[in-house]
Protein backbone atom coordinates (compact mmCIF):
# COMPACT_ATOMS: atom_id res chain seq x y z
CA UNK A 1 0.00 0.00 0.00
CA UNK A 2 2.87 2.36 0.79
CA UNK A 3 4.41 1.67 -2.63
CA UNK A 4 1.03 2.21 -4.30
CA UNK A 5 0.56 5.54 -2.54
CA UNK A 6 4.07 6.66 -3.51
CA UNK A 7 3.48 5.84 -7.19
CA UNK A 8 0.03 7.46 -7.20
CA UNK A 9 1.45 10.63 -5.66
CA UNK A 10 4.21 10.75 -8.29
CA UNK A 11 1.72 10.33 -11.14
CA UNK A 12 -0.50 13.08 -9.70
CA UNK A 13 2.53 15.40 -9.62
CA UNK A 14 3.17 14.70 -13.31
CA UNK A 15 -0.47 15.26 -14.30
CA UNK A 16 -0.55 18.56 -12.41
CA UNK A 17 2.65 19.73 -14.11
CA UNK A 18 1.27 18.78 -17.53
CA UNK A 19 -1.92 20.76 -16.83
CA UNK A 20 0.00 23.82 -15.60
CA UNK A 21 2.32 23.73 -18.63
CA UNK A 22 -0.63 23.49 -21.02
CA UNK A 23 -2.44 26.36 -19.29
CA UNK A 24 0.71 28.50 -19.36
CA UNK A 25 1.09 28.06 -23.14
CA UNK A 26 -2.51 29.11 -23.77
CA UNK A 27 -2.29 32.11 -21.45
CA UNK A 28 1.02 33.16 -22.99
CA UNK A 29 -0.44 33.11 -26.51
CA UNK A 30 -3.45 35.16 -25.38
CA UNK A 31 -1.34 37.71 -23.46
CA UNK A 32 1.12 38.09 -26.33
CA UNK A 33 -1.68 38.54 -28.87
CA UNK A 34 -3.25 41.27 -26.72
CA UNK A 35 0.09 42.84 -25.80
CA UNK A 36 -0.80 42.57 -22.11
CA UNK A 37 2.54 42.93 -20.29
CA UNK A 38 0.94 42.38 -16.90
CA UNK A 39 -0.52 39.05 -18.02
CA UNK A 40 2.82 38.05 -19.56
CA UNK A 41 4.54 38.72 -16.23
CA UNK A 42 1.95 36.52 -14.46
CA UNK A 43 2.54 33.70 -16.92
CA UNK A 44 6.30 33.97 -16.39
CA UNK A 45 5.75 33.74 -12.63
CA UNK A 46 3.55 30.65 -13.04
CA UNK A 47 6.17 29.01 -15.28
CA UNK A 48 8.86 29.62 -12.66
CA UNK A 49 6.60 28.12 -9.98
CA UNK A 50 5.97 25.08 -12.18
CA UNK A 51 9.72 24.75 -12.75
CA UNK A 52 10.30 24.61 -9.01
CA UNK A 53 7.58 21.95 -8.70
CA UNK A 54 9.33 19.95 -11.42
CA UNK A 55 12.60 20.14 -9.51
CA UNK A 56 10.89 19.05 -6.30
CA UNK A 57 9.19 16.14 -8.12
CA UNK A 58 12.51 15.13 -9.64
CA UNK A 59 14.17 14.96 -6.23
CA UNK A 60 11.18 13.12 -4.78
CA UNK A 61 11.48 10.51 -7.53
CA UNK A 62 15.11 9.93 -6.58
CA UNK A 63 14.08 9.06 -3.02
CA UNK A 64 12.51 5.80 -4.19
CA UNK A 65 15.24 3.32 -3.27
CA UNK A 66 14.33 0.20 -1.34
CA UNK A 67 15.43 1.65 2.01
CA UNK A 68 15.39 5.41 1.26
CA UNK A 69 12.34 5.90 3.47
CA UNK A 70 14.03 4.23 6.46
CA UNK A 71 15.68 5.72 9.52
CA UNK A 72 19.47 5.72 9.41
CA UNK A 73 22.62 5.50 11.47
CA UNK A 74 25.39 8.07 11.15
CA UNK A 75 28.83 6.97 12.27
CA UNK A 76 31.56 9.62 12.60
CA UNK A 77 35.24 8.82 13.12
CA UNK A 78 38.10 11.27 13.66
CA UNK A 79 41.10 10.89 11.39
CA UNK A 80 44.75 11.16 12.27
CA UNK A 81 45.70 14.44 13.93
CA UNK A 82 44.81 14.05 17.58
CA UNK A 83 42.77 16.78 19.27
CA UNK A 84 42.27 18.86 16.13
CA UNK A 85 40.67 15.99 14.19
CA UNK A 86 38.66 14.90 17.22
CA UNK A 87 37.27 18.41 17.58
CA UNK A 88 36.38 18.37 13.87
CA UNK A 89 34.51 15.08 14.33
CA UNK A 90 32.54 16.71 17.15
CA UNK A 91 31.70 19.67 14.89
CA UNK A 92 30.36 17.28 12.25
CA UNK A 93 28.21 15.51 14.81
CA UNK A 94 26.74 18.87 15.88
CA UNK A 95 26.11 19.75 12.21
CA UNK A 96 24.08 16.58 11.60
CA UNK A 97 22.16 16.93 14.86
CA UNK A 98 21.15 20.48 13.88
CA UNK A 99 20.20 19.35 10.38
CA UNK A 100 18.02 16.57 11.81
CA UNK A 101 16.37 18.90 14.31
CA UNK A 102 15.57 21.43 11.59
CA UNK A 103 13.80 18.72 9.55
CA UNK A 104 11.86 17.47 12.57
CA UNK A 105 13.84 14.24 12.82
CA UNK A 106 14.60 12.61 16.16
CA UNK A 107 18.21 11.93 17.15
CA UNK A 108 19.33 9.16 19.50
CA UNK A 109 22.92 8.84 20.68
CA UNK A 110 23.96 5.21 20.22
CA UNK A 111 27.66 5.25 21.01
CA UNK A 112 30.45 7.75 21.73
CA UNK A 113 34.17 7.67 22.48
CA UNK A 114 35.46 11.03 23.69
CA UNK A 115 38.78 12.57 22.72
CA UNK A 116 41.69 12.88 25.13
CA UNK A 117 41.48 16.69 25.36
CA UNK A 118 38.40 17.73 23.37
CA UNK A 119 35.99 16.47 20.75
CA UNK A 120 35.29 12.81 20.00
CA UNK A 121 37.21 9.90 18.58
CA UNK A 122 33.99 8.38 17.25
CA UNK A 123 30.24 8.59 17.65
CA UNK A 124 27.17 6.82 16.29
CA UNK A 125 23.72 8.38 16.12
CA UNK A 126 20.33 7.05 15.10
CA UNK A 127 18.34 9.53 12.98
CA UNK A 128 14.62 8.79 12.99
CA UNK A 129 12.39 10.38 10.38
CA UNK A 130 10.75 9.89 7.00
CA UNK A 131 13.37 9.44 4.27
CA UNK A 132 16.22 10.05 6.71
CA UNK A 133 18.45 7.56 4.90
CA UNK A 134 17.42 8.78 1.45
CA UNK A 135 18.47 12.34 2.25
CA UNK A 136 21.63 11.60 4.22
CA UNK A 137 23.11 8.60 2.38
CA UNK A 138 25.27 10.82 0.16
CA UNK A 139 27.10 12.15 3.24
CA UNK A 140 29.20 8.98 3.49
CA UNK A 141 32.85 9.81 2.88
CA UNK A 142 35.75 11.86 4.20
CA UNK A 143 35.18 15.47 5.24
CA UNK A 144 38.14 17.90 5.32
CA UNK A 145 38.51 20.99 7.51
CA UNK A 146 41.04 23.81 7.07
CA UNK A 147 41.26 26.41 9.86
CA UNK A 148 43.49 28.15 12.38
CA UNK A 149 43.59 25.60 15.16
CA UNK A 150 42.38 26.84 18.57
CA UNK A 151 44.62 24.15 20.05
CA UNK A 152 47.83 25.46 18.45
CA UNK A 153 49.61 28.05 20.62
CA UNK A 154 51.34 29.38 17.49
CA UNK A 155 47.99 29.94 15.72
CA UNK A 156 48.99 27.93 12.67
CA UNK A 157 46.62 26.70 9.99
CA UNK A 158 45.73 22.99 10.27
CA UNK A 159 44.05 20.52 7.95
CA UNK A 160 41.92 17.86 9.64
CA UNK A 161 39.93 14.88 8.41
CA UNK A 162 36.97 12.91 9.71
CA UNK A 163 34.92 10.16 8.07
CA UNK A 164 31.16 9.84 7.97
CA UNK A 165 29.35 6.58 7.26
CA UNK A 166 25.57 6.57 6.79
CA UNK A 167 23.67 3.28 6.63
CA UNK A 168 19.97 2.39 6.84
CA UNK A 169 18.07 0.86 9.71
CA UNK A 170 16.86 -2.56 8.56
CA UNK A 171 13.71 -4.06 10.02
CA UNK A 172 14.45 -7.53 11.34
CA UNK A 173 10.86 -8.71 10.86
CA UNK A 174 11.46 -10.42 7.52
CA UNK A 175 8.41 -11.89 5.85
CA UNK A 176 9.50 -15.09 4.11
CA UNK A 177 7.30 -15.38 1.04
CA UNK A 178 7.78 -18.80 -0.55
CA UNK A 179 5.98 -19.61 -3.79
CA UNK A 180 4.59 -23.14 -3.73
CA UNK A 181 5.47 -23.58 -7.39
CA UNK A 182 9.14 -23.19 -6.41
CA UNK A 183 9.00 -26.07 -3.93
CA UNK A 184 9.07 -29.74 -4.88
CA UNK A 185 7.45 -32.04 -2.33
CA UNK A 186 8.48 -35.70 -2.04
CA UNK A 187 6.93 -38.21 0.33
CA UNK A 188 8.60 -41.46 1.24
CA UNK A 189 8.60 -44.21 3.80
CA UNK A 190 10.35 -43.26 6.99
CA UNK A 191 13.36 -45.29 8.07
CA UNK A 192 14.82 -46.07 11.45
CA UNK A 193 13.05 -46.63 14.72
CA UNK A 194 9.47 -45.58 15.21
CA UNK A 195 7.32 -48.66 15.13
CA UNK A 196 5.43 -50.46 12.40
CA UNK A 197 3.23 -47.58 11.25
CA UNK A 198 5.97 -45.00 10.80
CA UNK A 199 8.01 -47.47 8.73
CA UNK A 200 5.16 -48.80 6.54
CA UNK A 201 3.48 -45.56 5.33
CA UNK A 202 4.74 -42.67 3.21
CA UNK A 203 4.67 -40.26 6.14
CA UNK A 204 8.12 -38.69 5.68
CA UNK A 205 8.25 -35.39 3.74
CA UNK A 206 11.13 -33.78 1.87
CA UNK A 207 10.88 -30.24 0.47
CA UNK A 208 13.29 -28.89 -2.16
CA UNK A 209 13.34 -25.13 -2.77
CA UNK A 210 14.44 -24.75 -6.39
CA UNK A 211 15.64 -21.09 -6.36
CA UNK A 212 18.02 -21.64 -3.44
CA UNK A 213 18.65 -25.39 -3.57
CA UNK A 214 17.69 -25.72 0.11
CA UNK A 215 16.42 -29.19 1.05
CA UNK A 216 14.66 -30.07 4.31
CA UNK A 217 13.27 -33.42 5.36
CA UNK A 218 11.07 -34.46 8.29
CA UNK A 219 10.06 -37.93 9.37
CA UNK A 220 9.65 -37.52 13.11
CA UNK A 221 5.84 -37.69 13.17
CA UNK A 222 3.56 -40.56 12.22
CA UNK A 223 1.31 -38.08 10.38
CA UNK A 224 2.39 -36.91 6.93
CA UNK A 225 0.38 -33.72 7.56
CA UNK A 226 2.38 -32.88 10.69
CA UNK A 227 5.66 -33.69 8.97
CA UNK A 228 4.72 -31.46 6.04
CA UNK A 229 3.86 -28.54 8.35
CA UNK A 230 7.12 -28.94 10.25
CA UNK A 231 9.08 -29.16 6.99
CA UNK A 232 7.58 -25.85 5.80
CA UNK A 233 8.51 -24.22 9.10
CA UNK A 234 12.07 -25.49 8.69
CA UNK A 235 12.23 -24.25 5.10
CA UNK A 236 11.09 -20.78 6.12
CA UNK A 237 13.68 -20.73 8.90
CA UNK A 238 16.46 -21.79 6.52
CA UNK A 239 15.57 -19.10 3.97
CA UNK A 240 15.30 -16.52 6.76
CA UNK A 241 18.79 -17.45 7.98
CA UNK A 242 20.15 -17.23 4.43
CA UNK A 243 18.72 -13.71 4.02
CA UNK A 244 20.26 -12.65 7.32
CA UNK A 245 23.67 -13.87 6.17
CA UNK A 246 23.28 -11.99 2.88
CA UNK A 247 22.44 -8.82 4.77
CA UNK A 248 25.38 -9.19 7.13
CA UNK A 249 27.70 -9.85 4.18
CA UNK A 250 26.44 -6.74 2.40
CA UNK A 251 26.94 -4.57 5.49
CA UNK A 252 30.41 -6.01 6.01
CA UNK A 253 31.32 -5.34 2.39
CA UNK A 254 30.21 -1.72 2.81
CA UNK A 255 32.21 -1.44 6.02
CA UNK A 256 35.29 -2.89 4.32
CA UNK A 257 34.92 -0.36 1.51
CA UNK A 258 35.40 2.58 3.85
CA UNK A 259 38.55 4.27 2.71
CA UNK A 260 41.47 5.71 4.62
CA UNK A 261 40.65 9.01 6.32
CA UNK A 262 43.06 11.42 4.67
CA UNK A 263 44.26 13.33 1.61
CA UNK A 264 42.69 12.53 -1.73
CA UNK A 265 39.70 10.77 -0.15
CA UNK A 266 37.51 13.72 0.80
CA UNK A 267 34.05 14.36 -0.62
CA UNK A 268 33.70 17.86 0.85
CA UNK A 269 36.07 20.57 2.04
CA UNK A 270 35.26 23.12 4.73
CA UNK A 271 37.72 26.04 4.59
CA UNK A 272 37.52 28.58 7.42
CA UNK A 273 40.95 30.15 6.88
CA UNK A 274 42.34 32.04 4.90
CA UNK A 275 38.90 32.39 3.22
CA UNK A 276 35.40 31.04 3.92
CA UNK A 277 34.09 28.27 1.67
CA UNK A 278 32.43 24.88 1.80
CA UNK A 279 32.73 22.95 -1.46
CA UNK A 280 31.44 19.52 -2.45
CA UNK A 281 34.07 17.92 -4.64
CA UNK A 282 31.58 15.55 -6.33
CA UNK A 283 28.93 18.03 -7.48
CA UNK A 284 30.89 21.30 -7.48
CA UNK A 285 28.31 23.00 -5.23
CA UNK A 286 29.94 25.60 -2.99
CA UNK A 287 28.97 28.35 -0.57
CA UNK A 288 30.73 31.00 1.49
CA UNK A 289 28.18 30.61 4.30
CA UNK A 290 30.36 28.25 6.33
CA UNK A 291 28.58 29.15 9.56
CA UNK A 292 25.21 28.20 8.10
CA UNK A 293 26.49 24.86 6.83
CA UNK A 294 28.10 23.96 10.15
CA UNK A 295 24.79 24.89 11.79
CA UNK A 296 23.06 22.21 9.72
CA UNK A 297 22.03 23.98 6.50
CA UNK A 298 22.86 21.10 4.15
CA UNK A 299 19.90 21.28 1.76
CA UNK A 300 21.84 22.61 -1.23
CA UNK A 301 24.46 19.86 -0.93
CA UNK A 302 21.97 17.03 -0.37
CA UNK A 303 19.72 18.12 -3.23
CA UNK A 304 22.70 18.44 -5.56
CA UNK A 305 23.90 14.95 -4.62
CA UNK A 306 20.50 13.50 -5.51
CA UNK A 307 20.27 15.46 -8.78
CA UNK A 308 23.85 14.53 -9.68
CA UNK A 309 22.74 10.91 -10.16
CA UNK A 310 20.58 11.94 -13.11
CA UNK A 311 23.47 13.39 -15.05
CA UNK A 312 23.76 17.01 -16.23
CA UNK A 313 21.74 16.40 -19.38
CA UNK A 314 18.57 15.42 -17.49
CA UNK A 315 18.59 17.76 -14.50
CA UNK A 316 15.92 20.46 -14.73
CA UNK A 317 17.67 23.70 -15.63
CA UNK A 318 16.92 27.21 -14.33
CA UNK A 319 15.32 29.76 -16.63
CA UNK A 320 17.56 32.52 -17.93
Amino acid sequence: MRERNRLESGMNDIRELEREASDAVELWDMAEAEGDKGAIAEVEASIRAALQKAKDAELKALLSGEVDANDCYIEINAGAGGTESQDWASMLRRMYVRYANARGYKVEEIDEHGGETAGIKSATMLIKGEYAYGWLKSESGVHRLVRISPYDSNARRHTSFASVWVYPVIDDSIVVDIQEKDVRTDTYRASGSGGQHINKTDSAVRLTHAPTGIVVAVQAERSQHKNRAKAWDMLRARIYEMELKKREAALQAEADSKTEIGWGRQIRSYVLQPYQMVKDLRTGVETSDTGGVLDGDLEAFLQASLSHKLGPETVVQDLD
